[in-house]
């Protein structure tokens, strides 16, 4: 049965959040090298250039290993999503003064809400929600301060 309660968080975050005490801190945690992953190739135009950019400023922050390739794909690639179907909105609404392209017509003739309208108000759900895992909204950065640092070879040492 999986733990109740909030995810843990990483050590590495609960120094720079500055609510690390050693007796909640896990000894066992692994110690993951700061890295920047390659990009994969499957990126869109656009969850490629989202990668760049936020794989630089990451790793200026210490904050990314190769490990977290997978989540920060998905992350990207949502991203590109959420911009390919507001593109393609865009061009609709272009034609479509009156609905600006949030409304199309069936076969049938019923007006139904554009699944792209959909498509990209899931792709920014779950932008979102990868984005404040890597502490890349407004929120999860608030409770991280960059001018607290790990120690690089002893994580625990300020704790003894």
């Amino acid at each position: 049965m999986a733990p109740r309660g909030p995810k843990p968080k990483p050590t590495r975050l609960k120094v720079l959040t500055g609510t690390a005490r050693a007796h909640r801190l896990n000894p066992a945690e692994p110690k993951i090298e700061p890295a920047v992953p390659e990009a994969p190739d499957h990126l869109s135009i656009e969850a490629h250039a989202e990668w760049m950019r936020v794989t630089e400023e990451m790793a200026q922050m210490g904050i990314l290993s190769a490990l977290d390739r997978g989540a920060l794909a998905a992350y990207a690639q949502a991203y590109g999503r959420w911009v390919a179907a507001e593109r393609a909105l865009r061009v609709m609404a272009a034609r479509d003064a009156v609905t600006a392209g949030l409304v199309i017509r069936t076969q049938s003739g019923n007006a139904i809400q554009n699944p792209l309208v959909g498509t990209a108000n899931k792709a920014m759900a779950d932008m979102v929600r990868y984005a404040s895992e890597f502490g890349l909204t407004p929120s999860a950065r608030s409770r991280v301060s960059a001018a607290q640092t790990l120690d690089a070879d002893d994580p625990f040492a300020q704790f003894e």
